[in-house]
């Protein structure tokens, strides 16, 4: 029988439908017979003990240029709804923390996925301190002085936004470098969050690789290469993807974390890995399925419902 399936995403008239991977899932979703509605996340609210979304029921195609039909809009009350997609980008920021309080109240009637309470409460940057020994030198802070201490000991390091995404603000300061305090200082003056520092990895030039995982098990993986004079593989700011096989060191990884990310509710969830290190365990809005599947022929959206499926069953 197919599950009434609500998505919080970003503006869906405007993904690609060749890379989105909230697009395919909806056109999985579909296929096996779900009903689909769209709202963003400026359109969740909370009134009288009820978590209500305004959107609008959809159905999507592969189809450029008229890839998603909308119905008419109106209100519906999500505790009605089987399953709730949570998939707009971060910034982490707190109007994306408040959505997470808002759906946590769904618990027990509604399945959200990923659960918004460890999406908060264990982002990409954070979760990944639970597992020092996969992890390159680390440090979040928003001290200077702690920053500066970390670049004296390690040379090399990367500098970037605590909750940012897509590769922006991302800065790699080498043993040369003499930019450290303006960009502290740039930083310091749009935000309050601190910043997080790590060891910087040559092997980046090889490429970062995106394991994904479904229901805490590796599903595949793909490379994503840094363009020529970039140190970013983020496929925003042009990193080229490409195929490649999980290593034995992706595999004992993925053994590490992968029954935390089940215990936690995190089904769809895409690791960074460089060289043989973990730097990222995406929870928030993951991506990679339509390149995975291109490249390895494997059905990743579908794995990713039967987990879905199989977790709403068991509620």
């Amino acid at each position: 029988m197919g599950l009434k399936v609500a998505f919080q995403m970003d503006p869906i008239e405007r993904v690609d439908i060749d890379a989105d991977s909230t697009f395919r899932l909806a056109l999985e979703a579909q296929a096996r017979g779900h009903v689909l509605f769209y709202y963003a996340p400026d359109a969740l609210s909370y009134r009288d003990g009820r978590v209500l979304a305004r959107g609008r029921p959809i159905e999507v195609a592969r189809t450029r240029g008229d890839h998603v039909r909308f119905g008419e809009e109106t209100e519906v009350d999500l505790a009605d709804w089987d399953v709730v997609w949570l998939r707009q980008d971060p910034p982490f920021d707190m109007h994306y923390i408040t959505t997470t309080h808002l759906l946590d109240m769904l618990a027990g009637r509604t399945l959200v996925v990923n659960d918004p309470f460890w999406v908060r409460n264990a982002p990409e940057k954070l979760l990944v301190l639970r597992f020092t020994d996969l992890t390159p030198p680390t440090l979040i802070a928003r001290s200077l002085d702690a920053i500066r201490a970390f670049k004296a000991e390690h040379g090399d390091i990367i500098l970037k936004p605590l909750y940012g995404n897509g590769g922006a603000g991302v800065f790699r300061l080498d043993p040369n470098d003499r930019n450290l305090a303006a960009l502290h200082e740039l930083f310091a003056g749009f935000t309050r969050e601190p910043l997080i520092a790590q060891k910087f990895l040559p092997a980046v030039a090889k490429g970062d690789k995106r394991v994904i995982l479904v229901d805490g098990e590796p599903v595949g993986a793909i490379n994503r290469v840094p363009a020529a004079g970039e140190t970013r593989s983020n496929m925003h700011v042009g990193g080229r993807a490409e195929a490649v096989g999980l290593t034995d060191r992706d595999r004992e990884i993925c053994a590490r974390i992968g029954p935390v990310l089940r215990e936690k509710g995190q089904v769809f969830v895409g690791i960074d890995v460089i060289g043989d290190w973990l730097t990222e365990i995406n929870v928030t809005s993951p991506t990679g399925i339509q390149e995975l599947e291109r490249f390895d022929g494997v059905n990743v959206a579908a794995r990713i419902w039967e987990a879905v499926e199989a977790r709403h069953e068991a509620m």
